[in-house]
């Protein structure tokens, strides 16, 4: 390999739980990464995204889903692997509120660990990070889609997505840098493609100059494509995140990409693997079952290519969901008679003039900056 090129490693999310806390405190780190360790030590530049904050205590913020933390200790297992920045844009980094995202800033910083991604306020969260390697300056832009953790003004919280603003970052960027990775948290949870958004936002984001995009949050690996010469991964998966009702599902089978840019020329390769199954760890695919991920990565890159195809997967998906979303559109709360509406015995409340109502003030822009500032006060 040419020795002026330079390798990139980005994972998922690393987001240390329960038996991953365990081998934390017995300071087991080798054990935790496993099989990958040599692929992190062996780039020029490691990245994770750091999906909890690091916190012992504080208090949680109230929002859906669940609120998670991971132990100050665990920068230490991060310095063990020589990761260089953890991106901190992504729908958990403010589960512990200010505290929370202070107190994880603050010990990267001790540890010599950079972030991105988020900050005390839209203009410290949207920074893009320059760094220099081998002589070459590479832009780094973080972003996460609109869930609990983003700032869209003077509070602290994530970089958001929004068009308007990361055309900016993007347009700073290329005066400033040789190569623009943009490493972005969004996407649809357990979904292994793109919406057709993504698609054509993702694609816009190289028509803008980046020069690779890497996604993250699905917990699934959601595929990957070259487009006008450049790596879109749509995500990754999860990279450590422990799940024991999960085991032996797609969340604990993720990859990692190493990006190598050399002579102007920007590559990747996948490394698929599975994590924390019947134990902690990281154990790379066997030949037959990297055979198996290659015969499903092309199929989910065919897919990719055609509009009609992804909107038609998708259209799948959502009928998969459509009882679960319906029912947090409903009016009333009553477990028992959301059963009875979801099995067809009551009629559902969503429908006639109150569902058009619905779809009109969250499809209109205008209503839905009302709605906003509304629910937010």
């Amino acid at each position: 390999m040419n020795d002026n090129s330079i390798r990139i490693f980005i994972s998922g999310d690393f987001a240390p739980r329960y038996r991953v806390n365990e081998s934390i405190e017995k300071g087991e780190y080798a054990q935790l990464y496993g099989d990958i360790l040599p692929v992190i030590q062996d780039a020029d530049y490691a990245i994770t995204n750091l999906e909890a904050p690091l916190i012992e205590n504080g208090t949680p913020i109230a929002k859906t889903g669940p609120n998670i933390k991971a132990p100050i200790k665990s920068i230490e297992a991060l310095k063990f692997a020589g990761f260089d920045m953890v991106t901190l844009a992504n729908n958990h980094i403010m589960d512990y509120a200010t505290e929370g995202l202070f107190s994880t800033i603050d010990i990267c910083e001790k540890n010599n660990i950079a972030h991105i991604g988020a900050g005390k306020n839209l203009k410290d969260a949207s920074k893009v990070k320059y760094v220099t390697i081998k002589g070459k300056i590479i832009a780094f832009i973080n972003v996460a889609e609109n869930e609990w953790s983003t700032t869209n003004g003077s509070h602290p919280g994530a970089n958001p997505v929004n068009e308007i603003s990361i055309y900016y970052q993007i347009q700073e960027a290329k005066q400033n840098s040789d190569y623009i990775i943009l490493i972005i948290h969004g996407g649809h949870e357990t979904y292994e493609l793109p919406s057709l958004r993504m698609k054509k936002m993702y694609r816009w984001f190289v028509d803008l100059g980046v020069d690779a995009v890497v996604g993250h949050h699905t917990h699934c690996f959601s595929g990957d494509e070259i487009y006008k010469g450049k790596p879109i991964i749509y995500s990754l998966g999860n990279f450590i995140f422990d799940h024991q009702s999960n085991c032996n599902s797609s969340w604990n089978e993720g990859v990692v990409v190493t990006l190598t840019i050399a002579e102007n020329d920007i590559d990747y390769k996948l490394h698929p693997f599975y994590q924390c199954n019947e134990n902690v760890g990281i154990t790379l695919f066997s030949e037959i079952k990297v055979n198996e991920f290659e015969v499903s990565r092309k199929e989910k890159t065919m897919a990719i290519q055609s509009d009609d195809n992804l909107e038609k997967e998708f259209l799948s998906f959502v009928q998969k969901r459509s009882k679960l979303y319906m029912t947090y559109l409903e009016p009333i709360k009553n477990k028992y008679l959301l059963f009875l509406i979801n099995r067809g015995v009551l009629p559902r409340f969503v429908k006639g003039a109150y569902k058009h109502l619905l779809l009109n003030i969250i499809r209109t822009e205008a209503h839905r900056d009302i709605i906003l500032k509304l629910l937010t006060k």
